[in-house]
């Protein structure tokens, strides 16, 4: 009899760690090699911006008839090749901002932002395809960590394209945010100036940890644990360890919080801890009000645009 019963459970324990390792690839693979990846269609980014910020069209197409809508590329670390654009200001300046897609998207889904520095605020502009995504190479999603690598070398990069003396704002939304948050705990460069972050999250463990419950009712423990310790085996990184929290505490340049009122994708509430642990090199934070996840701009372009346009101006 308890030689039956030791199987059953010796089966059972089987069975719940096969269940948890299918568990935890399909978790993984879902997260970071989503099947309906959007950033990589670059015509119907084109299109769906077109659709959503009207604006853009002609100034987009007044880019393209002046040949000022470039591409460029560079090699990571890994020899991966990355894609980005870039348009250099109307009138020569050292003012330039590199600028960070989110999930899923891709240089193209930050042309409104590309807009705003280029058309309202005379900056030159670079817009990163991440690791993934647009037209650079990479077979999965890294969530901004290794990506703040990359967007280092990136600044870099526009320093060469506008000049020795350029000052640098970087800014990120969603994933992009994160990213930017990410870099900011790094040593700058000296013609990195600021940063600005709409609505990033604190890390990666939280905002899956999120996603687990809100789509699948399912708890941190053990799920995450596994396919955090998964993504570290196959990618050299783990959830807990990328961290915009830990990055804005060690960050000195400033940054200034952008965050939707209403956002329940990247919790509203995120932003007060990312606030609070910026300590040090100058902070701001703006709550736009009613704005769901990276609807900010959208929903208050005018206000949105004049309170970047304060925060950069004010350290370049």
């Amino acid at each position: 009899m308890m030689r039956k019963l030791r199987n059953i459970l010796l089966t059972l324990l089987l069975l719940a760690i096969v269940a948890l390792t299918a568990g935890s690839f399909f978790l993984l693979n879902h997260a970071l090699r989503p099947a309906d990846n959007k950033g990589r269609d670059t015509e119907g980014s084109y299109a769906y911006m077109f659709q959503t910020y009207p604006f853009l069209r002609p100034w987009v197409d007044s880019l393209r008839r002046a040949g000022a809508l470039c591409d460029t590329f560079i090699t990571s670390a890994d020899g991966t090749r990355l894609h980005a654009l870039y348009a250099r200001a109307t009138r020569p300046t050292r003012r330039s901002a590199v600028i960070v897609h989110g999930y899923k998207d891709c240089a193209v889904r930050m042309l409104m932002i590309g807009y705003l520095y280029h058309h309202d605020l005379g900056f030159n502009i670079l817009l990163p395809d991440l690791y993934g995504a647009g037209q650079s190479g990479g077979d999965y999603i890294r969530m901004g960590w290794l990506d703040r690598y990359d967007v280092i070398r990136w600044t870099c990069v526009a320093d060469e394209l506008f000049g020795p003396e350029a000052t640098i704002a970087v800014h990120g939304i969603s994933m992009g945010a994160a990213t930017t948050m990410m870099v900011a705990g790094e040593k700058q460069r000296a013609d990195v100036r600021c940063f600005v972050e709409d609505c990033g999250y604190t890390s990666v463990w939280d905002e899956f940890a999120k996603e687990l419950r809100a789509q699948y009712g399912l708890p941190e423990m053990p799920l995450l644990y596994t396919t955090s310790m998964l993504c570290r085996a196959r990618y050299g990184w783990d959830f807990l360890q990328a961290s915009s929290l830990a990055q804005v505490a060690a960050s000195e340049l400033p940054i200034f919080f952008i965050h939707g009122e209403a956002d329940d994708y990247v919790p509203t509430e995120m932003v007060h801890p990312l606030y609070e642990a910026k300590r040090r090199g100058g902070r701001e934070l703006w709550i736009a009000p009613g704005s769901a996840h990276a609807l900010s701009y959208h929903d208050h372009r005018a206000e949105y645009t004049a309170r970047v346009r304060a925060f950069v101006r004010r350290y370049m």
